[in-house]
């Protein structure tokens, strides 16, 4: 009987790796703040015992998370890292699979319709003269759908008078996506808007502009969700 040795498994942690961890863990353990210094790139070196192009590397990574940056006479500096530059910079949407697209677009309605308490909170009249201006240059090219910058001002509009940094940053790294999933998806959407349409459940932005002049919460949240059905009809089939 002829035994067959097992296959470990191959480790793939890479020096760069673990010296990305232990950069990592050096910042954790000194309590190090935004505008503090890491030692010299000989001085990470020699301590971690590595070549420096292998450091580099590990701080290349570190500067891809916005977590440090080089500074004239100070060397490697912390800063403080945003929240979605590092998704941003790697994105490819082509390679993204439809569950993937389904999941964002869900992600999207359920976080606008959440925001509305802050959008109420922190709305003035300047504000509403803005969005009145975005609606008034704002295309419809059919049955729900706006011209692109015409969708993107009005929600990005939505999302900065909440005053939430986090959303302002989502909704900057959210619109290039639901523009790809509509273009993707516009054979479904269609018909689906054609359908509201004529069942008059068709909730523009110019409505949902009338809600908010009058600083109608509750009814600019049931619109809200209404300006969503044809994201959520197309879901609900996936």
């Amino acid at each position: 009987m002829t035994c067959c040795k097992k296959v470990e498994d191959i480790n793939k942690v890479t020096l760069v790796d673990i010296v990305e961890s232990s950069l990592i863990a050096y910042i954790k353990q000194n309590n190090l703040q935004v505008g503090d210094s890491l030692p010299s790139e000989v001085e990470l070196a020699k301590s971690l015992g590595v070549a420096r192009s292998v450091l580099r590397e590990a701080l290349s990574r570190l500067k891809m998370y916005g977590l440090i940056e080089s500074r004239p006479r100070h060397g490697i500096v912390l800063r403080e890292p945003s929240i979605f530059a590092p998704m941003k910079k790697v994105m490819q949407l082509n390679l993204w699979g439809d569950r993937t697209m389904y999941d964002i677009l869900g992600l999207r309605v359920t976080l606008e319709l959440g925001m509305v308490d802050d959008i109420f909170s922190n709305l003035t009249e300047e504000h509403i003269e803005e969005l009145t201006r975005i609606v008034n240059v704002s295309k419809v090219l059919e049955d729900n759908l706006y011209e692109g910058i015409g969708e993107i001002n009005f929600h990005s509009k939505l999302y900065e008078i909440t005053g939430n940094r986090a959303f302002i940053m989502f909704q900057d790294l959210i619109h290039p996506v639901i523009d790809f999933i509509k273009s993707r998806f516009e054979e479904h959407f269609k018909p689906i808007n054609k359908q509201l349409k004529e069942e008059g459940l068709i909730v523009s932005h110019s409505d949902l502009l009338v809600h908010l002049t009058a600083r109608d919460k509750e009814r600019f949240r049931k619109s809200l969700d209404n300006h969503f059905l044809p994201y959520k009809i197309f879901l609900k089939g996936k």
